[in-house]
């Protein structure tokens, strides 16, 4: 893969994040079904420069699997899941999810994005608290790639 088709990956797998961070929350807060807030969004936003399948393997996947996610972000937390902004649980759980099904995708973009979208759609500080209970959790799923890069 050249430079230039890697750039526009990265790219088009950022937009992806992006609308499914907007959908995972959406489907938190409104409880609708997945399919239907998968509609909704392919119709009110240009998706010529996202990459797609990678917006529907997380709108799809993080919710087949919230409670695996949770299990395994629980006790890397300060405080409850239920007292988590929601901005913060969908991006955690998000996070959690690219660490354990995405392992095509380096542990540190996966914790770069998650800070990225933390400073654009969260609290004040909310990136930071991302940022530590992402690098836990990527020290957990993902030792040997972290204890490689250390």
């Amino acid at each position: 893969m050249t430079k230039q088709a890697r750039n526009t990956l990265a790219a088009e797998r950022h937009k992806a994040r992006h609308y499914a961070m907007q959908a995972l929350y959406q489907w938190h807060m409104a409880e609708a079904p997945i399919n239907q807030i998968e509609a909704e969004f392919r119709t009110d936003y240009d998706f010529n420069h996202v990459d797609i399948e990678y917006f529907q393997a997380l709108l799809h996947g993080v919710p087949g699997c919230v409670d695996e996610l949770e299990a395994v972000l629980a006790p890397l937390l300060d405080r409850k899941l239920d007292e988590l902004d929601p901005i913060e649980r969908s991006l955690l759980r998000m996070g959690v999810f690219e660490l354990q099904q995405r392992i095509d995708v380096p542990w540190k973009v996966v914790i770069n994005e998650a800070v990225s979208l933390a400073k654009k759609f969260g609290a004040t500080d909310s990136h930071k608290y991302i940022n530590g209970v992402l690098d836990k959790a990527a020290r957990q799923l993902r030792k040997a790639e972290t204890d490689a890069s250390a």
